[in-house]
């Protein structure tokens, strides 16, 4: 159960992929206009990375050595293809606004990197969890700078929500304030670079707040009282 709780934490915080690895940057500096293009992005490659963990696992063991990245790029392909397939079957909108970078999660360095490092050492169930973890990661990321960037760009909050949830959804958006003009620095990718330094910056300011604290804790002299009985 700890090794569970170790790959959360590798996945959400300390190893997130976004963030500390810092891959699948072309895709999530692209699509981050708004929070639910984040979000269909970051649904597609979770999918991909449970898929390939889970595949590359199973096989792990009668695949040879000299030709398992060309057989892991080829189970990734196949994932990305389906999800593809799904997506234009059944968001054809939002598959329209990501565009290329649907197909070009078979070259984020994140999910090969998993199947290489992780999912070909081990088991079926924990790869699978590392997957899941790693893209709820890099999801929560591409929501956090599809909102901000979204929020700060027009004023709004899930904008385009039935592209992705389909007509019950076409009432989430949330005016939060009204600008005649849009905010274009941080719609346009200048402002995609500038608010992931602001998320990268405030993640390493808590891991060091957490590690100083952590430093005083250990400091800390607990005073004994000696006495002759003693």
């Amino acid at each position: 159960m700890n090794d569970y709780k170790q790959l959360a934490a590798d996945g959400m915080w300390k190893n997130n992929p976004a963030l500390v690895q810092l891959l699948g940057l072309c895709p999530l500096l692209a699509v981050t206009a708004t929070l639910i293009n984040g979000l269909g992005l970051g649904i597609a490659t979770t999918a991909v990375l449970i898929g390939s963990n889970v595949t590359v696992s199973l096989v792990r063991n009668i695949v040879r050595n000299e030709i398992r990245i060309p057989v892991f790029v080829m189970v990734i392909a196949s994932f990305v293809t389906i999800i593809q397939l799904l997506m234009n079957a059944f968001t054809y909108e939002l598959y329209l606004s990501l565009g290329i970078f649907i197909p070009l999660i078979v070259t984020n360095c994140a999910i090969i990197g998993r199947a290489e490092a992780f999912a070909s050492k081990n088991p079926v169930a924990p790869a699978a969890y590392d997957g899941l973890m790693m893209g709820a990661g890099f999801t929560a990321v591409l929501m956090l700078l599809g909102g901000l960037r979204e929020v700060l760009g027009s004023g709004t909050l899930l904008a385009g929500a039935d592209r992705l949830f389909g007509q019950v959804a076409e009432n989430w958006t949330m005016q939060l304030f009204a600008t005649d003009q849009p905010f274009l620095l941080a719609i346009l990718p200048p402002g995609a670079f500038i608010g992931m330094g602001l998320i990268i910056a405030g993640k390493n300011y808590l891991d060091n707040r957490a590690a100083a604290k952590q430093v005083k804790d250990t400091q800390k002299v607990t005073r004994i009282r000696v006495t002759a009985e003693s």
